[in-house]
């Protein structure tokens, strides 16, 4: 006969009780909807006055004991109640001293001759409690002191321990915030107290305990109304009569249905019903059917997802139809058919069908059967038919309900189907594709597995035939396979595959070799007369110890102690007067092996252990367990041990004289053996890789322990004499003249490198010196000022490109070089943008002057010695005077020296001292900033720009015309040659020519342009200009070779700077000439030429400076 399971389910803990929070949210869960005004404020009341609740109940917690003695001596007498309480047991010194005292207390509590005087509350509580006559409230009609001695003490007991249950029921429900805990518990107490006790004492109880609570929080008035009115619920609900339990209805009237205690229904959570009335509003009729929406479709379709079903809703709210009718066609619309039928199987789309229109989920597997084959044969039409016109539907719903959930506390809930229902009732159902119900009802109609009371199980190793119990703590969907016994398992071979004992058992015997365990045999050393018995075997496989040494490993698993070595059986093995298979008997009928896999086994488990160690297998099934487990039961371990030994099998594989190894596995065992350390492949898994530390990091590791000291001695080592002799001027007193001007001869030190005196500069600093040594303006703005004056301009700007200008401006407001080529970006771009002002403003109002040197300090050289990062150039920069050459330490770009000397060039000589002519002239007549076409200060105070025009002079004009004489020809290719790669037009060097251009030129088979280009784009320009050069250099070489010009913005430069990098030199030289620019002022036969004249006079600023 086979055993079957008679009920259980998934396991589901749905919420008991009702708390503020989870009442106020679930309120706008069912209705899909966030929490209005209202919900917010009780939810933000009932945290902030969380801290509050918690002492409460924590205040009454500690006190418990007093609370219920005061209650109790109000209805009991002829002793004390205390005595009675619950108490932790004490400590067994205490136990033990005083046992004579507390068995005479024990024999006059049964006595009824024990007198008590209460502990706790003071002195003045005690006479409070002894006149007070009622403590809490009137004595109820009825009421009289029950005596101790009569009322026995295991009633004593029993009645305080109820009053300690609903004192702490009380602590919960002042934390939860809701009193249905007390609704739940204590409602329907009043008759099972009355036929045990009496219900008026307990009522004098209650009170008691209600006045005993409220001396607590005297000094509080909040925490005594709060305790106040939990403790009349607790009394009105324990006056209050014992509700009649819910019946759940059933098709037929003679069978009796599933009962729901009404507390629990009261206490559950508040799922309001709609019913759709002719006399309603339009908006209670619009709330009724968004209801319906809610409970078919899971959500409110009309508000967050803009859905509707509009002709059935102005039938239902006109009357048309009724909500059945509303309920079924909605049920089958193609928005329901969308959702919840066609993503799932039959079996699925049944379960959510019985959510949607009955509120449950199927209650057996004949009632899913019945509705499976209907949306089998007639689809999901014929299912809502069946659902909505079945007796249930009326019953519940009618023809003017909306359907609703019938979950916990709604009525009485099934066993068989607990889980399945909790987990359909919830938001996510829709989202489990998986039917629960069918699978299970189908367990539940399984047959147990045909196996061994130790059956197979969740054993923790890898043997799948240790002991599986019924009450195990298992996943019910993940239950292990049934063996039956005529299953057999299958194991893994440690040798050549082809000697399975199973496929080939003449094959038992043969050693695995190397695919297999290391076999020891013991080799018996013959005598003289060539007999082996008797003969000692001491030296025999090396030495008999190796193999003894096996036995144990093999046996015990382990390498013994000596008190449980065999020494006997040793010595006699020596001496050859036992085989090996006798020793292993001994061995496996020792105290050792006993006490470690038999003793403190089960019975099974132990004989799968034995009989690896002993036949190096694991058991096969349920038909070799059954043998072995009844010998275990009829003859006991000594007979399991001879019974493994004297097989036939262990006989083929071992005989007399080898130690048994490990034969076969199972997959899981091979499993884990593949997963020890130092068997693991050297492909398995992710190699570790070895961090190595970076040498820079072993540097600056401290190798010993330095004290303050001694850091501060390596801090100062090496020229820490500069940085202690470098003085800091700084303005803290105006009254303090002298002091004053120290500090302007160390501005005027800082900022001009030198001290400026006053017949130098006459008046031009009298006004910033008067306004500082006044207080009108602070350090910063004289430093400012200075930096802005004729005079800086003079002779830190006009005089050198931007890069120094910027080198020099960090030096002197900076105190240091520029950091890095950024740095001198940013403030190349302020200098050309803003002008030398606009530079010094941006260094002197930056955030790292004011924290290097705030207001009222001159700046001063900040990197004098090392540790910095910026020491070497400051460094650099200090040690050589301004002026004592144009060197930048800082280049935008390392300096490239050019293959030839230009100024030893008759033309390039010639017109470097006509340039040295044309600016002695210019500097007669005009400040030198005049000519690079920078704004300049009159004496009146207003900016002005102005240009020389006179000095430029115009450019000669190369063009080739058709049908050109010879000689004009050969005057174009050395203007092309002069103007492309940058040499003198009078001799053009043969190494700089190409022959097959010039040809092609002079026959009048390509134009001028493409002989630009195509020379622009030979290899000889490339060497000569674009490898040498970083790329935005070739770009301006390039804009100046083939547009007679240089780039006239940042933009131009980085979009031919990007081609330049991503295209090269072809595409770039290509982009060029084909470019309207060079069309308008080039076309196709004149020769580039140096267009500056013609252009604004900020891009010849550029010109120039090149």
């Amino acid at each position: 006969m086979s055993v079957k399971a008679s009920g259980g389910s998934s396991v589901a803990r749905p919420q008991l009780y009702q708390t503020v929070p989870f009442a106020t949210i679930i309120q706008a869960e069912q209705q899909d909807r966030f929490l209005v005004g209202g919900e917010l404020s009780e939810l933000a009341g009932y945290f902030r006055s969380g801290t509050k609740l918690l002492e409460i109940a924590d205040t009454i917690t500690k006190n418990s004991d007093l609370i219920v003695s005061r209650a109790a001596n109000r209805i009991f007498v002829g002793g004390s109640p205390m005595a009675y309480l619950e108490k932790p047991l004490e400590e067994p010194e205490a136990i033990q001293a005083k046992v004579t005292s507390t068995t005479q207390s024990q024999q006059a509590r049964e006595l009824g001759t024990a007198s008590y005087v209460e502990s706790g509350g003071g002195i003045f509580d005690g006479f409070r409690s002894l006149f007070s006559s009622s403590g809490g409230g009137p004595t109820p009609a009825g009421f009289r002191p029950i005596n101790i001695a009569r009322y026995g003490p295991r009633n004593m007991q029993k009645s305080l321990r109820d009053l300690s249950w609903m004192l702490r029921y009380l602590t919960y429900a002042i934390v939860a915030g809701d009193p249905n805990i007390l609704v739940v518990n204590v409602r329907g107490l009043r008759e099972v107290i009355e036929n045990a006790c009496s219900a008026e004492a307990t009522l004098v109880a209650l009170q008691g305990m209600r006045g005993a609570c409220l001396g607590y929080f005297k000094g509080d008035p909040e925490a005594s109304g709060i305790v106040a009115d939990y403790f009349e619920i607790v009394i009105n609900e324990f006056k209050a009569a014992t509700p009649s339990n819910k019946l759940r209805q059933r098709s037929s009237i003679d069978q009796q249905g599933l009962q729901l205690p009404q507390s629990y229904f009261n206490a559950a959570e508040r799922r309001p019903k709609f019913v759709m009335k002719p006399g309603l509003s339009s908006s209670e009729k619009q709330e009724v059917v968004k209801a319906a929406y809610r409970q078919i479709f899971e959500r409110d379709i009309t508000r967050a997802y803009s859905q509707s079903i509009s002709y059935l809703e102005s039938q239902v709210k006109n009357g048309d139809i009724s909500m059945k009718e509303f309920a079924r066609r909605l049920g089958k619309s193609p928005l329901y058919r969308k959702q919840f039928f066609e993503p799932f199987i039959n079996s699925r789309a049944l379960e959510l069908a019985f959510r949607h229109f009955l509120g449950r989920g199927p209650s057996s597997r004949e009632e899913v059967q019945k509705y499976f084959s209907i949306v089998s044969g007639g689809g999901l039409s014929k299912l809502i038919d069946a659902l909505v016109d079945s007796q249930e539907y009326s019953d519940y719903f009618g023809e003017e309900t909306v359907p609703y959930l019938r979950g916990l506390g709604q009525e009485a809930q099934e066993c068989r189907n607990w889980g399945m229902q909790q987990d359909l009732l919830r938001y996510s159902a829709p989202f489990r594709k998986v039917p629960q119900f069918i699978t299970t009802f189908a367990k539940y109609g399984q047959p147990l597995p045909d196996q061994h009371p130790y059956g197979s199980g969740n054993d923790p190793l890898e043997i799948q035939f240790g002991a599986i119990f019924q009450k195990e703590t298992r996943n019910p969907n993940a239950r292990p396979s049934p063996f039956g016994k005529d299953t057999k398992r299958l194991l893994i071979h440690q040798g050549p595959g082809i000697n399975n004992q199973n496929s080939n058992p003449e094959a038992i015997g043969q050693s695995p070799g190397s695919l297999g365990r290391k076999v020891f045999r013991l080799e018996q050393v013959p005598s003289n007369n060539g007999e082996s018995e008797g003969s000692n075997v001491q030296f025999a496989e090396s030495s008999t110890q190796s193999i003894i040494r096996a036995c144990y490993l093999q046996v015990f698993g382990c390498i013994p102690y000596e008190g449980e070595r065999l020494s006997a059986a040793e010595t006699k093995l020596e001496n050859g007067e036992i085989t090996v298979r006798e020793f292993i008997r001994l061995l496996a009928k020792s105290d050792g092996v006993r006490k470690r896999y038999w003793t403190p086994l089960y019975v099974m488990k132990g004989v799968e252990y034995l009989h690896r160690r002993l036949l190096g297998r694991p058991t096969y099934g349920r038909q070799e367990t059954n043998q072995y487990f009844d010998i275990c039961a009829k003859q006991g371990f000594y007979a399991l041990i001879d019974a493994i030994i004297d097989t036939k099998e262990y006989e083929q594989a071992f005989g007399e004289d080898t130690v048994p190894y490990e034969r076969y596995l199972t997959p899981f065992g091979k499993q884990l053996q593949s997963l020890r350390p130092g068997t693991l492949a050297e492909d398995f898994g992710n190699t570790p890789k070895q961090l190595k530390t970076p040498r820079f990091v072993e540097l600056g590791q401290v190798p010993d322990t330095r004290t303050e000291p001694e850091v501060e001695f390596r801090i100062n080592q090496g020229v820490s004499v500069q940085r202690e002799q470098t003085k800091i001027f700084k303005l803290t007193d105006l009254n303090d003249k002298p002091a004053v001007k120290n500090l302007v001869r160390a501005a005027y030190r800082q900022i001009f490198e030198r001290d400026v005196e006053p017949y130098i500069v006459q008046d031009k600093f009298n006004s910033l010196e008067s306004k500082l040594s006044n207080g009108e303006i602070t350090v910063k703005e004289f430093i400012e000022g200075l930096g802005c004056s004729d005079v800086y301009i003079k002779e830190f700007y006009t005089p050198y490109p931007n890069t120094k200008v910027i080198e020099l401006g960090t030096k002197h407001f900076l105190g240091r070089a520029p950091l890095n080529q950024q740095e001198i970006q940013k403030y190349n771009l302020i200098l050309a943008t803003e002008g030398i002002r606009g530079f010094i403003g941006a260094m002197v109002n930056g955030m790292e002057y004011l924290q290097a040197f705030n207001e009222d300090v001159v700046p001063y050289r900040r990197f004098p010695t090392l540790p910095a990062a910026n020491f070497p150039n400051t460094q650099k920069l200090y040690n050589k005077q301004t002026k004592q050459d144009n060197e930048v330490v800082v280049p935008s770009f390392e300096p490239v020296k050019s293959r030839m000397d230009g100024t030893k060039m008759p033309l390039m000589g010639k017109a470097i001292a006509d340039m040295k002519a044309q600016e002695r002239q210019q500097s007669e007549k005009k400040p030198d900033f005049v000519e690079l076409g920078r704004s300049f200060t009159k004496n009146s105070g207003s900016l002005l720009e102005e240009s020389n025009s006179t000095s430029r002079q115009s450019a000669k004009i190369f063009r080739l015309n058709p049908g050109a004489k010879q000689s004009e020809t050969e005057l174009v290719l050395k203007a092309i040659y002069s103007q492309v790669m940058g040499i003198s037009s009078q001799e053009v060097l043969q190494e700089y020519q190409c022959p097959e251009l010039d040809k092609q030129l002079r026959q009048g088979k390509i134009s001028v342009r493409e002989f630009i280009k195509a020379l622009a784009s030979s290899d000889l320009y490339e060497q000569r200009f674009y490898l040498p050069y970083p790329s935005t250099k070739v770009v301006e070489l390039l804009f100046r070779h083939l547009l007679g010009r240089t780039p006239s913005t940042e933009a131009e430069i980085q979009t031919y700077n990007k081609l330049l990098t991503e295209q090269g030199l072809k595409a770039t030289v290509a982009t060029i000439v084909d470019t309207s620019e060079y069309a308008r002022f080039f076309g196709e036969n004149v020769v580039p030429y140096q267009r500056v004249p013609y252009l604004p006079i900020g891009n010849y600023l550029g010109k120039t400076r090149d």
